[in-house]
């Protein structure tokens, strides 16, 4: 898979952000890619200008239109779509229920219907946008971190069961990257995302070097590597850090009240919302 040249890829949550920037590569390297995403017209968009076809809708349940829209079958799955949403225990139910319908069974619900096929086949890619958070954590984001672990680890679960079979997995983490869910963070992607966030673009050229070379891990900034490592060797320690960085968010917000502030923080427990994956 090295080669993509007639690849037949589907990227969800791709109208903009990382998912239209994994679109546009894959396109590139000579793939046909499915575009999905519950606007439309941002779909029809990204697919015109890729030379592919739109497949607009819930990702949840793309796999078999996109197989259709694609000649009937499926190469390499994008499981980008994602939603990110503030607070902690405190969040209403259906926060977490939506976080955990979109973030991990969106995923787990396209490998049911890919597996068989890869499998009888002999071949298949797997890509799923996991975000650092889920290495690590996201200060204020509960229902996001959570979730973000559970996609890691379904991930890691795919990777361990079906290597030797020919299915490849790839778990992309990425800390800030300068998409509409950055922007809908607050104060919290101010604090810890900001400072180095980086394009879509540079995470999606990150996915095709990781295709090309193999690698299970996408770590498209360089330094989390170092703090997942610092995290495994001193958990105490990195616990006691993060709780350093919430103590300043909180600060952050009592200085700046707003109507939705994070999990912990004076102020409330309001959700901030966004749809397209990355942390």
């Amino acid at each position: 898979m090295e080669d993509l040249t007639g690849a037949r890829v589907v990227v969800t949550g791709a109208g903009r952000g990382i998912g239209a920037a994994l679109a546009r590569r894959f396109a590139a390297a000579g793939a046909t890619v499915a575009v999905n995403d519950l606007d439309a017209g941002q779909a029809a968009a990204v697919a015109e200008e890729t030379g592919g076809v739109a497949v607009p809708g819930d990702a949840s349940a793309v796999v078999a239109p996109a197989r259709r829209a694609l000649g009937g079958g499926i190469d390499v799955f994008c499981a980008n779509a994602g939603v990110a949403h503030e607070g902690g225990p405190e969040a209403a139910e259906e926060v977490w229920g939506t976080a955990w319908d979109v973030n991990v069974m969106a995923h787990v619900r396209a490998a049911k219907e890919l597996v068989p096929e890869w499998l009888e086949r002999g071949r298949g890619r797997f890509v799923s946008t996991v975000s650092a958070a889920g290495l690590l954590t996201m200060v204020g984001a509960a229902p996001y971190s959570v979730t973000k672990h559970a996609a890691l680890a379904f991930a890691e679960w795919l990777s361990v069961t079906y290597r030797h079979r020919g299915i490849d997995v790839h778990a992309v983490c990425p800390q800030g990257v300068r998409t509409d869910m950055l922007t809908s963070a607050g104060a919290a992607g101010d604090l810890v995302l900001a400072p180095t966030a980086i394009e879509p673009e540079q995470v999606a050229d990150a996915v095709l070097d990781a295709v090309a070379e193999n690698r299970f891990l996408v770590l498209p900034h360089p330094g989390t590597g170092e703090l997942y490592a610092a995290r495994a060797a001193g958990t105490d320690q990195w616990v006691a850090s993060m709780n350093h960085l919430q103590q300043k968010l909180e600060e952050t917000l009592a200085r700046t009240p707003s109507p939705a502030t994070a999990s912990g923080a004076p102020g409330g427990t309001g959700p901030a919302t966004a749809t397209e994956s990355t942390s």
